[in-house]
């Protein structure tokens, strides 16, 4: 029963969190879009940019309404699958959650008068509803990922006797993790909007599917994406720095460090194995600068530590290497677009569109930028194990006593199945935009062109 309980419940809360976070990232970056073009159309004084918005707002609407159910589905399973751990942290971390309540609604009510107000507001009292919708969905992240920061550095509390006490709130939602924990995850939701809605307008430019200023919404999106993923990287050094001296067991697993010693060698690939990474490429010493900032610092290795406190460092040091890897895949991906821009844009001006390779390359970044964010994730959550809070609580203590949980795994299954085929059916339905876009009251500027 207890490997039946333990996996299911694993399982199915993996399965919804994957589910879920496969919209929240464009819930938190579509609004940055919305605020972005409608600032350029009162600043260019171009009706395109506000095309762009309204074709975006079905989509924005869309995916919030997704998102919400499925953020709900895991509110409900964290009670339901992991009631010892809601009873062990519930006090703890139960204030960041309540704060997300707060966020949430208030970029619902701000989303609703955005719909409503379309032909209804001024240009400008319409961009600036988007401020309130943009800043909302990166707050409510922050909270919920700052929960998820104290499961990997908790603080804010004493056990005495085996009880929690003495409970700070505030230095618990503060903690050592949720500042690069909440930079990395934020940058990293931009990062997939940007070439998540790149990778739909090179469909849509290659293909020849009509779609209003496609051309447009492609530069826009790519600018997004060209901002934020040199900052994600940034920031990624910064989280792997901060995981290296917070959680060394996690580190030594990304890394594939089996051998605690001075000097580590950085490792490129490789696949962890019989107490080594082989068919690695390893760069000397490069570890412990990336990690301490000093060539000939001590990186702890996972042999001095037992084998029931570590990770499955194979899954761990795949996904780690999955996510920085397809991380400078996007870096080339939008270096390469924007050279090829500048290089032809006084002598194509408008006209230019990116060929073929170039192409195919913006609309392999939309899934690559998925499958980082995701892959980022697995490394947050195996890497923490075998801790639901780390140092305090194991996931097997944290987990529901009771077994049949296989049975609603199935089912969620089939449900998230369905409702992403009907998603998916829905926005493939979904007009682009009409051919000759309309102009729009409070908008100053030149004749919106019609399909680019």
């Amino acid at each position: 029963m207890e490997f039946d309980t333990l996996l299911s419940a694993r399982a199915l809360m993996g399965l919804s969190l994957v589910f879920h976070t496969f919209f929240t990232p464009l819930g938190i970056g579509l609004p940055l879009l919305l605020f972005v073009a409608e600032g350029m159309a009162l600043w260019k004084k171009d009706e395109r940019y506000r095309q762009l918005a309204r074709a975006w707002t079905p989509v924005v609407g869309l995916l919030f309404a997704v998102g919400a159910v499925s953020g709900t589905v895991l509110s409900f399973e964290l009670g339901l699958l992991w009631p010892r751990f809601m009873e062990y942290a519930g006090g703890i971390i139960g204030m960041p959650f309540s704060l997300e309540g707060f966020a949430f609604f208030t970029e619902a009510i701000f989303l609703a008068i955005y719909i409503y107000g379309w032909n209804r507001m001024s240009a400008f009292a319409h961009w600036l509803v988007t401020i309130p919708i943009a800043i909302s969905s990166a707050i409510s992240a922050v909270f919920v990922i700052s929960a998820n920061a104290w499961m990997n550095t908790p603080e804010g509390f004493r056990v005495v006797d085996g009880q929690v006490v003495d409970v700070d709130p505030w230095d618990a939602m503060f903690n050592a993790a949720w500042l690069h924990e909440a930079i990395h995850g934020t940058l990293a939701s931009y990062v997939v909007t940007g070439f998540s809605v790149a990778a739909v307008y090179a469909w849509l430019l290659w293909r020849k599917k009509p779609a209003v200023n496609a051309k447009l919404g492609l530069q826009l999106a790519m600018a997004v994406a060209a901002v934020s993923i040199p900052l994600q990287i940034i920031a990624g050094d910064f989280a792997a720095k901060r995981v290296a001296e917070l959680q060394p067991v996690k580190f030594a697993a990304m890394e594939g460090q089996y051998e605690t010693q001075r000097g580590a060698p950085l490792r490129i690939g490789g696949i962890p194995m019989d107490g080594e990474t082989k068919y690695a490429i390893e760069i000397p010493k490069m570890l412990s600068w990336l990690g301490y900032g000093d060539l000939n610092a001590e990186v702890l290795g996972l042999n001095d530590v037992p084998p029931e406190d570590r990770p499955n460092e194979l899954l761990v040091h795949l996904s780690f290497q999955v996510m920085v890897g397809a991380g400078f895949a996007l870096l080339f991906i939008a270096a390469w677009y924007w050279v090829a821009w500048w290089r032809r844009r006084r002598r194509e001006a408008g006209s230019w569109l990116p060929g073929r390779a170039l192409s195919l390359a913006l609309i392999a970044s939309g899934f690559l930028s998925f499958a980082a964010l995701q892959a980022g994730w697995f490394v947050t959550e195996f890497g923490r194990q075998p801790w639901v809070v780390y140092g305090y609580l194991r996931t097997s203590e944290g987990v529901t006593e009771r077994d049949g949980i296989l049975v609603f795994f199935i089912l969620f299954t089939l449900l998230y199945i369905v409702i992403s085929i009907a998603l998916i059916v829905a926005l493939l339905k979904w007009p682009h935009g009409p051919r000759q876009p309309e102009r729009l009251p409070g908008a100053a500027g030149k004749e919106a062109e019609g399909v680019a």
